[in-house]
């Protein structure tokens, strides 16, 4: 199969939807498929607004248009709701192809932490943007009962996994910081909900790796706290390791990669009772749920790191990808013909 995928979340950015449609291409590639993302870098951009480190398109359609009609796919996936994202949807709609999307963002509550607006509009923004799609795949079952309840339709379900042989325990790791540590994984911005995990009193250590556009005012509130910045690969595995567990103060993810990823490499989490940690962790005894985080940051430190990596090997990238695959809309090859490029109604 010939699969496009048009992003606007691609490398060089460092989040979980980027590291997710990653893994998944490889994964992809490797079971013989062929795979062309179409990120940022292949359009004029211009920084996000308060988001400079993310590139956004500049009217990406018809460049867009030229590449999908050259490549010929034989599905089309859109997972994000960017400028890249909605001149794909048009695109698609023009064409009379059918498409897949994705759910990664709770844009609701993420207008409503970051600009203080109403969650309906997000979410009303978001439901238009998927409407047309043949299927909106979903991490988890309680996202998948939520956007039902806000009139989402056509929602199909797609789990994650974790690179099992990246993300593993590393023996003796230590930051030589005073223990325990308790440590944060993820962007470092107002929607993290950050405060709620740097305010506690823990004994130990608190340490953030991340970055992000709120990173200053954090190390300024927080003179405690540790900040490492970005870690990927191996130096992340060893982060995750020397850590004697991770602490997620996020109150509205889609899923939580970060979550698994701590799993595998032997370290406890610490979470609120929410989407993606109680849809990972609930009804275990790999981690601590509770509305009291300090207490379950603190119960954490006694749950063996060999019963989570145990846990963490129950996921798979490859049974992911092949559930990805499954949800695909093949294009009928009498509609993927090229055809002139019109603007839809709506």
């Amino acid at each position: 199969m010939r699969l496009l995928i048009p992003t606007d979340a691609w490398h060089p950015q460092v989040n979980g939807v980027v590291r997710t449609l990653g893994t998944v291409v490889r994964e992809l590639e490797t079971l013989g498929h062929e795979v062309n993302v179409v990120g940022p870098d292949r359009f004029r951009t211009v920084p996000a607004p308060g988001y400079p480190e993310i590139r956004l398109a500049v009217a990406p359609r018809r460049r867009l248009a030229r590449i999908m009609d050259d490549w010929r796919p034989d599905a089309v996936h859109v997972p994000v709701e960017g400028p890249i994202g909605w001149a794909a949807r048009a695109i698609c709609r023009a064409r009379g192809w059918p498409f897949t999307s994705s759910y990664h963002t709770r844009m609701g509550d993420y207008v409503r932490a970051k600009y203080g607006l109403p969650p309906g509009i997000g979410f009303a923004v978001q439901r238009r943007f998927h409407a047309p799609a043949s299927a909106l795949l979903v991490q988890t079952p309680t996202l998948e009962r939520e956007l039902s309840a806000r009139g989402f339709a056509n929602i199909r379900r797609w789990g994650r996994g974790v690179d099992l042989a990246r993300f593993r325990p590393v023996p003796g790791a230590d930051l030589g910081l005073p223990r325990p540590v308790f440590a944060y994984v993820g962007r470092v911005s107002t929607e993290k909900n950050l405060d709620a995990f740097l305010s506690l009193d823990l004994p130990g250590t608190k340490v953030v790796v991340g970055d992000g556009p709120q990173r200053r005012r954090y190390e300024r509130r927080h003179p405690g706290a540790v900040f490492l910045g970005w870690r990927t690969g191996d130096d992340l595995a060893f982060a995750y390791s020397a850590a004697d567990a991770m602490v997620f103060p996020s109150r509205f993810e889609t899923f939580g990669l970060v979550v698994l990823e701590a799993l595998a490499c032997g370290t406890p989490v610490a979470a609120f009772p929410v989407h993606g940690p109680i849809d990972i962790l609930g009804g275990t005894d790999a981690g601590v749920l509770s509305e009291d985080l300090r207490a379950a940051a603190l119960a954490a430190l006694s749950i063996p790191r060999g019963r989570c990596r145990a846990f963490a090997e129950t996921f798979s990238w490859r049974r992911s990808a092949e559930e990805f695959l499954s949800h695909l809309a093949p294009i009928p090859y009498r509609v993927a013909a090229r055809e002139p490029l019109v603007r839809p109604a709506g």
